[in-house]
């Protein structure tokens, strides 16, 4: 399989499966982190198979600037509260009953074990820990100033924004809940891993053909 060129993207805090997709087919990854904070994306929130349908996880942030602008790579984790028992709550409901929840559970869940002052710093190691259950080894690198535009490769950064409507269709797989609402595509990545194990690279690399 021919990969496509480098991509940029920001990091996601469990990105959707679209942003994996695009790891698992690209020769490189270039993250953006040097691009102002912006609500609603998935930069701090991400979406779930739960027992009532899409359901929706979020990392509380402290904002800060006068100007209302804040450079991503500087936003602080509000932790002011225990976010992280509501989130492993929320996934072991989810899916303590998925075919290989049991098997990544300590990788994932001890993630939130650990206390992560900035947001960048949980996107990147929730990212890495990911990597590692796909068995997947991307090249990564980071940009070092904004750019309107983007010359080394595809810009996908678009894809961070949690309320735009993408058009790419996605095979189903069994999940846990489907047999209420039926199979919801482009959850997070979390979804995927959980509900396929060692299949989902495979599944990420059978969709390379959405963006090449």
């Amino acid at each position: 399989m021919d990969r496509m060129e480098n991509v940029l993207l920001h990091p996601a805090f469990f990105g959707p499966i679209s942003h994996y997709v695009l790891f698992a087919c690209s020769k490189g990854t270039l993250f953006e982190v040097c691009d102002n904070f912006q609500k609603q994306t998935y930069r701090n929130r991400c979406y779930i198979y739960g027992p009532n349908g899409r359901q929706l996880l979020t990392v509380p942030v402290r904002h800060s600037g006068t100007d209302g602008r804040q450079k991503t790579r500087e936003v602080k984790i509000d932790n002011s509260f225990a976010w992280q028992k509501i989130v492993i709550k929320s996934l072991e409901a989810a899916y303590r009953s998925s075919p290989f929840f049991e098997f990544y559970e300590d990788e994932v869940l001890g993630i939130f074990g650990e206390r992560h002052e900035l947001l960048t710093e949980l996107n990147l190691h929730a990212f890495e820990v990911v990597c590692n259950c796909l068995q997947l080894e991307p090249e990564v690198e980071y940009t070092e100033a904004y750019a309107e535009v983007y010359e080394q490769g595809r810009d996908f950064r678009k894809f961070i924004d949690a309320k735009s409507k993408d058009e790419l269709s996605f095979a189903a797989y069994t999940q846990v809940f489907d047999g209420k609402q039926g199979f919801l595509p482009n959850l997070s990545i979390l979804d995927l891993l959980f509900n396929e194990g060692t299949n989902a690279l495979a599944y990420l690399k059978k969709h390379c053909f959405l963006f090449i």
